[in-house]
């Protein structure tokens, strides 16, 4: 039977409850067992796809073509597999299907309601997504106290009586905080969600502490008295330099241990975390330090910034620095604000220039500007989805000399639109059908050979990686993989995207130097581009997908690994 673990958050947000969620199935998997991770989004979304970065935080893409929550992310890093769409479980979800169910008579004239129906349907995804692992550790969205937490706290009380309690844990993280004008922790606000939680029937078997510092004894004692669990059950989760380093933290006061004690599972290996310690140590004890600039748009909210929008780019590159014992400085550059001040110097000093995916006008020239400023001074530069797009623009306006050259996102009249919408598009875009209808999810491409994109994919064994999953594509997802003639330098990459570098301008941009790494070949016969590069400069790429969400410490994403690795020998 499967042992499930549930994490809850206090009574504020933003704690990390997803890194500790994705350490504690990081410290399972090291004891031996299979692991999955599940994320609760209490909101009434059916997905991620249509929030704002700046609303909700990235939007992370699944192989299978899942837009959800961006904790899956930190599930996929940690636990290093692929975490499929039906893992990220929404109320819009839930209530969808209610209804549909009902609306299709599959009820037999029973009349519906909240329960038992809703969480009948909420035990049903959970039991679903768990197939098959020794343990799934859920994580439920939001703070204890939120109305709309209350079935999902429901369904798993329910969980608890029908599978037995041996077999369930509940862990509530819970942050500390020290008021400057007192000085001490205080243990009030955990003492709060003890009290909120039990108002459930849930009653804690662990409670970490989330804090600026280590927790003392007599925090763990008063909190012990509290809530009626042994104070070594209490577990200190202080802020540290890098959330890589939070297994270890957890580790020290034997986490997994405990946790395998209380669910009656016998120790089936001893976990070293070697290799782990190794990268660990590299990230913050780096040999050589460089320093990159992420040129994007979503920084702002209000009057605070806000750099999750990010947060795959940012940890893909510390991957590679790890890999490559390079301690990585990311300055983020809103591209706003090159829009009106001068490039080179907002740029200048720079060892690397970046620009991720984003949608819309907004910033768009800056990004160019940068772009330009790259491939001009030899600065190595890498782009990721718009960033592909733009560094087309770039080249076709100053370079093939097509003064209006533009994509038609930003300018549907230009006279060169380089880049364009896919026609399968076009009816999705008129009728406003914008949620799950973009290219999404794990796509082919077939690389050129004698490229530096091959040689990436090749000198980190990512290659063989993906020609091994080529068969459960080709199974189940043939459109994903499209024409092929020969997969033997073929990748998978994740995408998120609507529109395409314009075919009838290929020529022309080989012509004047640029080459085209790799494309994917519809079942139709149309090329779409997915990789660009420049020979003669030092490193410039860029794709068309997301290779950001495929990277993992101890594996990072190729195109990152060549990014950085320019990066350190340029300096």
């Amino acid at each position: 039977m499967t042992k499930y673990i549930i994490v809850a958050g206090g009574v504020i947000s933003g704690v990390g409850k997803g890194v500790t969620t994705a350490s504690i199935g990081k410290i399972i998997k090291e004891y031996g067992y299979s692991v999955t991770a599940i994320k609760i989004d209490p909101y009434l979304n059916y997905d991620a796809g249509t929030l704002r970065p700046t609303e909700h935080g990235e939007v992370w893409v699944t192989d299978d073509g899942g837009e959800i929550d961006q904790d899956l992310g930190n599930y996929e890093r940690f636990l290093d597999m692929e975490i499929p769409k039906i893992n990220n479980i929404t109320s819009g979800q839930i209530y969808k299907t209610v209804i549909d169910r009902e609306r299709k008579g599959e009820y037999l004239g029973e009349t519906v309601q909240f329960i038992p129906h809703i969480p009948d349907e909420i035990r049903r995804r959970i039991k679903e997504s768990s197939k098959g692992y020794e343990f799934a550790i859920i994580e439920i969205g939001g703070t204890i106290g939120d109305f709309e937490n209350l079935p999902f706290l429901f369904a798993m009380k329910g969980m608890e009586r029908e599978i037995g309690k041996e077999n369930i844990i509940y862990i509530l993280v819970s942050y500390m905080p020290v008021p400057e004008h007192m000085g001490e922790m205080k243990t009030k606000p955990t003492q709060q969600a003890i009290k909120l939680l039990s108002e459930s029937g849930i009653f804690p078997d662990f409670i970490i502490c989330r804090s600026l510092s280590p927790l003392d004894d007599i925090r763990k004692k008063k909190i012990e008295t509290y809530a009626n669990i042994p104070s070594d059950y209490v577990i200190s989760e202080p802020d540290i330099d890098t959330i890589y380093r939070i297994p270890l933290d957890l580790e020290k006061e034997s986490l997994g241990y405990k946790i395998l004690s209380e669910l009656r599972m016998k120790l089936r290996k001893r976990p070293t975390f070697r290799s782990w310690k190794e990268l660990v140590k590299k990230i913050i004890s780096p040999s050589k330090k460089i320093r990159i600039a992420l040129v994007g748009k979503y920084l702002d909210i209000g009057n605070f910034s806000l750099k999750d929008s990010y947060i795959s780019v940012n940890e893909s590159l510390l991957h590679a620095g790890a890999s490559l014992d390079v301690g990585v400085e990311i300055e983020w550059i809103d591209s706003k604000k090159l829009e009106k001040e001068n490039a080179e110097k907002m740029l200048e000093g720079f060892d690397g220039i970046l620009i991720p995916g984003g949608f819309g006008n907004s910033g768009v020239e800056g990004k160019i500007s940068a772009i330009k400023y790259a491939r001009e001074n030899g600065i190595p530069f890498l782009g990721l989805c718009y960033g592909l797009q733009l560094a087309i623009v770039e080249y076709a306006r100053n370079v093939c000399t097509l003064k209006d050259a533009h994509t038609t996102e930003v300018d549907k009249d230009t006279k060169n639109p380089v880049i364009c919408i896919l026609n399968s598009q076009k009816n999705i875009m008129e009728n406003h059908d914008y949620g799950g209808t973009m290219r999404l999810g794990a796509y082919a491409a077939t690389l050129k050979k004698d490229t530096k994109v091959l040689s990436l994919y090749r000198e980190t064994g990512r290659l063989k990686e993906d020609r091994e999953k080529l068969g459960n594509y080709k199974k189940s997802e043939q459109f994903r993989l499209g024409k092929m003639e020969d997969d033997s330098n073929v990748v998978l990459e994740r995408h998120r995207h609507r529109y395409e570098v314009n075919p009838e301008y290929v020529s022309r941009l080989e012509e004047k130097g640029m080459v085209f790494s790799g494309c994917h070949i519809m079942e139709d016969g149309t090329s779409l581009m997915e990789y660009i590069e420049l020979p003669q400069h030092n490193f410039f790429v860029a794709t068309q997908s997301h290779p950001e969400f495929k990277s993992r410490l101890g594996n990072p994403s190729p195109l990152f690994y060549g990014f950085i690795k320019a990066c350190s020998e340029k300096k």
